[in-house]
């Protein structure tokens, strides 16, 4: 059985009828016995009416992973921590002939280190609070988030007009609201014990939440895009935007509250990218008019086929097998120095990006503009003065050995 919907102990709210489930997905898609118990779990949440649930489904912490929900409450468990986090592709005006991995990598290990003006101005001119986590702005944080440079594999008809070529290069920025939103529903979660159950939207505790939520989104919307301009200084490079797709929060719509919980937001004729591991393909596609049969969604991404932990047991167990796991078949590199992550993210623990996209094509969902292949993934580098510091330290002081290699 999947993790239950409440929190603690409390017992799940049961709806008086579970909500439609329609399945997006084929028989060949990965889904786990455990995500299935969470939809139907999710199906009995009070004032939800309907779930539509995507071909890289797998369990999570207050649900499953990969849906969208139709509700007439809010459901801030559903949405989570990292609220507005998404995904947004960009085009550089620096062409693939000229790129050296080697050096663009040295270069974007640097990344975070850029400098991105005032902090302040830049939440102003996002009608945000000059305040607001100002600090955490421009980083990608840990677990599943990233920038990476990447190529066109192959361009499908529509791929053009889209704007992608066979001699560019792309950055794709997964990363949401950091510590905004950590902050946001940890405060939630505290202030209601209840939460199981949903609010009320016309309620002033419903409309509070809402009205934070939509500050988050908007900040996560921004923090991709300063992340973007963080990774193009660093490569010494303009760009453009081609997608921002976010894939967890709440939008109204004619029919109630659309909770799109790890499931893109798209509407017909937009833009979306469908993210896959640092060593598979990831995909540009645009939303077709059948998107309105799964409730203004579709995949985000290939969908975690292990989980954490298990992954430990299954790659990395030596320290050839971890560096291993750094390349990919296209001679690309992962930049990512906490050894654990390394693991825990490698491609194995991805399901296949291509089923989830003609799965989802077979839907009539969305059509295939262009496949992009990854050439360097920035996921996390060591602060660079402590770098510096380990190496002006003598040889019998420094930290590590054999036993406490870092990647």
């Amino acid at each position: 059985m999947g993790n239950s919907i409440g929190s603690g102990s409390s017992p799940m709210t049961p709806a008086s009828d579970p909500a439609i489930i329609n399945r997006f997905f084929s028989s060949s898609a990965w889904i786990e016995g455990a995500a299935l118990d969470q939809l139907d779990e999710m199906s009995r949440l009070p004032g939800v009416s309907e779930i539509a649930a995507f071909p890289d489904l797998h369990p999570g912490k207050y649900g499953a992973t990969g849906v969208a929900v139709l509700s007439s409450r809010l459901h801030p468990l559903l949405i989570g921590n990292d609220i507005g986090c998404g995904m947004s592709l960009f085009g550089l005006d620096l062409p693939l002939r000229k790129l050296k991995i080697d050096k663009a990598v040295e270069r974007l290990r640097r990344l975070e280190m850029q400098a991105i003006g005032d902090t302040g101005e830049r939440l102003a001119e996002a009608g945000l609070p000059a305040d607001l986590a100002p600090d955490a702005l421009g980083t990608i944080g840990g677990g599943n988030h990233f920038c990476e440079l990447q190529a066109v594999e192959d361009l499908a008809e529509g791929g053009r007009s889209a704007g992608l070529d066979d001699h560019g290069l792309y950055l794709l920025v997964h990363s949401g609201s950091r510590s905004l939103g950590a902050a946001v529903f940890s405060q939630t979660v505290t202030a209601h014990s209840g939460l199981a159950a949903g609010l009320d939207p016309g309620s002033e505790t419903g409309a509070a939440w809402l009205a934070r939520h939509d500050r988050c989104v908007a900040w996560a919307s921004l923090n991709r895009r300063l992340v973007a301009v963080r990774a193009a200084a660093s490569l010494r490079a303009d760009l453009r935007l081609i997608a921002d797709i976010p894939h967890n929060l709440v939008r109204r719509s004619e029919r109630g509250f659309v909770h799109y919980k790890g499931a893109a937001a798209v509407a017909p004729g937009e833009l979306a990218p469908i993210a896959g591991s640092r060593a598979s393909l990831s995909h540009l596609v645009v939303a077709s008019a059948g998107v309105s049969r799964s409730l203004g969604s579709i995949s985000h991404g290939a969908g975690r086929k292990y989980d954490r932990a298990t992954m430990h047991g299954r790659v990395g167990r030596n320290r050839s097998e971890r560096e291993q796991l750094l390349r990919n078949p296209w001679g690309g590199i992962a930049i990512c120095d906490d050894r654990a992550l390394v693991v825990e993210e490698a491609a194995p623990a991805y399901k296949d990006a291509g089923q989830v996209v003609s799965d989802l094509e077979r839907e009539g969902l969305i059509t295939m503009l262009a496949s992009l292949r990854p050439l360097v993934t920035f996921k996390k580098a060591v602060d660079e003065a402590e770098v510096e510091q380990r190496r002006r330290k003598p040889d019998h002081r420094r930290e590590g050995g054999r036993g406490h290699e870092r990647y």
